[in-house]
């Protein structure tokens, strides 16, 4: 019952809102009233002279043409440029691929075949959740006011936001839904660290809180004008702190709190599908253009350089991670050679619009050998369970591509050269780590109460989450 009761809550308040505030109609010319025009009215039925009710038959007449329910005009907008709003729409849809299907394929081939769907669910609700949670107020509390910290909720359900409203040289809406799409996929990377023993309820609350408290808070800070973009002059591109290290951060915490698998670490739980696994970080390096090249929000030079410099770390990752694997296990292997891609797409992130293609290839070989050493050896001595390597691979990997984006970069002249921006982005990485480690561990002890524990009994572990939590086998054996 007191699960029922947490999930009905949540169901209200997201799907009541349309109750609590309307959408404000686009603004259309009104024809105005006698009262308003202060002219007197004509008497109902003319005066008996038969001139009224040609004027009334005159004015049915001119009326035949006009709309009853008028519409917005978009002929009318003005100031949009069309090369940059169609990149942008673009961009925006492989964001979303990066989620739906390329996380879930990801996720879904490297757990174990009981608790595949659970974490295509999983995925797949986060989606939708955070698609609503966006327009409602995430928009609005990351990217409107002053503060420091915190933004505000006066653009709450977008208020203002029509189809003439702009944001540089492209329609708001585009900008809003294509931030929508990195609010979507950041609190989707947490997943993979409590796989296969979370209560499904309680992973949407968790989220849920996260998002609010975490994820639009450094969004603030960051992009929005906020404490680390203008005291410290955080340089992050794409997401390097906003996205990954807030989220690896996150997903360290929560897999910690929560404990380990059943038989972790003694028992073998080796990846049920590796072309699922293979097939989802292809999708996530597609989609990675969309994400690093879009976040230039034109479609320039800048758009340019960052799909370069992310193709060429994301390849030098993947080679470095294939070839320690290589040299330390003696065959490199499907899986890591496709984390290694996904570690390098994490480490060029922050630094894409600012690095040339040499200065990506040293992120890149960094990310890979690093992030290595940090899902294999630093894991195994700290005893952690992160089930898919969340805090290995993104958190680290977010962190490497932080710091090494005050050390490359492009001068006014087009030149690669060091540049000194260290201090900064290593306040921007401790402020990140700080802020979402006490957010994460308050919000899942917060749905630990909601949800009378967060931790799937042990029957429905053996049984596996597939079953237990969404009542359907993802194989049909």
């Amino acid at each position: 019952m007191k699960n029922f009761l947490t999930i009905l809550t949540i169901v209200l308040a997201l799907f009541a809102s349309p109750i609590v505030a309307q959408d404000n109609p686009a603004e259309t010319p009104a024809t105005p009233t006698p009262a308003e025009t202060g002219e007197p009215a004509e008497p109902e039925g003319g005066d008996g002279t038969g001139e009224g009710e040609d004027a009334s038959k005159t004015e049915e007449e001119e009326g035949e043409g006009e709309d009853p329910n008028p519409v917005f005009d978009y002929g009318t907008t003005s100031g949009a440029d069309s090369g940059d709003t169609a990149w942008m729409i673009v961009a925006t849809a492989l964001v979303l691929l990066m989620t739906i299907p390329g996380l879930s394929l990801f996720y879904g081939g490297l757990t174990r075949r009981k608790n595949v769907l659970s974490v295509l669910v999983q995925c797949f609700a986060c989606t939708a959740v955070m698609s609503l949670l966006w327009v409602i107020y995430g928009y609005s509390f990351a990217a409107s006011g002053d503060g420091k910290f915190f933004g505000d909720l006066s653009v709450a359900f977008l208020k203002g936001v029509g189809p003439g409203s702009m944001s540089g040289s492209i329609p708001e809406s585009v900008f809003i839904t294509f931030q929508m799409t990195f609010a979507i996929i950041t609190p989707a990377l947490i997943v993979g660290a409590f796989a296969e023993r979370m209560k499904f309820s309680a992973v949407m609350i968790f989220l849920v809180i996260w998002f609010t408290f975490s994820y639009c808070p450094v969004w603030h800070m960051v992009w929005g004008g906020g404490y680390l973009a203008t005291v410290h002059h955080s340089i992050d591109f794409a997401g390097g702190t906003v996205v990954h290290i807030n989220a690896g951060i996150a997903a360290l915490v929560a897999c910690i709190v929560l404990g380990k698998r059943k038989g972790f670490p003694d028992k073998a739980m080796p990846p049920h599908n590796v072309p699922f696994v293979l097939i989802g970080a292809a999708l996530l390096w597609v989609g990675w253009f969309g994400f690093n090249a879009g976040s230039a929000l034109t479609a320039g030079n800048q758009a340019g350089m960052a799909q370069l410099v992310t193709q060429v770390a994301t390849a030098a990752a993947a080679f470095a991670w294939m070839m320690v694997e290589w040299i330390k296990k003696g065959k490199p292997t499907a899986v890591g050679i496709a984390t290694g891609a996904v570690a390098g797409l994490v480490a060029i992130t922050p630094a894409s619009g600012s690095v040339g293609p040499m200065g990506s290839i040293a992120i890149g070989i960094a990310a890979g050998v690093v992030c290595y050493w940090a899902s294999t050896t630093l894991k195994k001595a700290l005893g952690y369970d992160d089930s898919f390597d969340v805090f290995g691979v993104h958190g680290v990997g977010g962190i490497v591509g932080a710091l090494l984006t005050g050390v490359f970069a492009i001068s006014a002249g087009g030149a690669e050269m060091i540049k000194n921006q260290i201090g900064g982005q290593v306040v921007s990485v401790v402020v990140t780590i700080i802020w979402s480690g006490v957010v994460a561990f308050i919000a899942i002890k917060i749905a630990d109460v909601c949800c009378g524990g967060i931790r799937s009994s042990e029957d429905d572990e053996t049984e596996g989450l597939d079953l237990a939590d969404h009542g359907e086998d993802g194989y049909q054996l």
